[in-house]
C-alpha cells in the first residue's frame, strides 16, 4: 500500500485531504451505506460521491459489496483500515467543536 520511499504521513493525507474523504469516512462508521444514502446525508453530487468511492477503496479503506437482486443493492462499508480512522475523526471533531463553535 504504501510506497517505502514516502513519508507516510504524507501518504495518509494524500488519502484523507481529498475534498469529501473525511466525511464519507465519517458517515460510514455508523455502517455499511447504499450509494443514494451517502449522496443523501452528505449532499456531495453523484459524481464527485462515486470518484471519491472508488479513491477510498482503491486506498482499502472502503469495501464495495454488490447483492445479486433485481434492482442490484450496492453497500459500501469501511474496512478495518477506513474503521482505525474513527479515533483521528472524533479529535478533529473534539477539537472543532471546542476551537470554532
Amino acid at each position: 500500500m504504501l510506497d517505502s520511499g514516502k513519508c507516510p504521513v504524507a501518504e495518509a493525507m494524500n488519502i484523507l485531504s481529498r475534498k469529501w474523504a473525511i466525511i464519507l469516512l465519517y458517515h460510514l462508521l455508523s455502517g455499511p451505506k447504499r450509494f443514494g444514502q451517502l449522496e443523501s446525508e452528505t449532499a456531495i453530487s453523484g459524481r464527485l460521491l462515486s470518484e471519491r468511492l472508488k479513491e477510498l477503496e482503491a486506498a482499502g479503506m472502503v469495501t464495495r459489496t454488490l447483492y445479486p437482486e433485481v434492482p442490484p443493492r450496492v453497500e459500501y462499508a469501511l474496512t478495518e483500515m477506513g474503521r482505525e480512522v474513527a479515533p483521528i475523526i472524533t479529535a478533529i471533531m473534539n477539537w472543532s467543536q471546542k476551537w470554532l463553535a
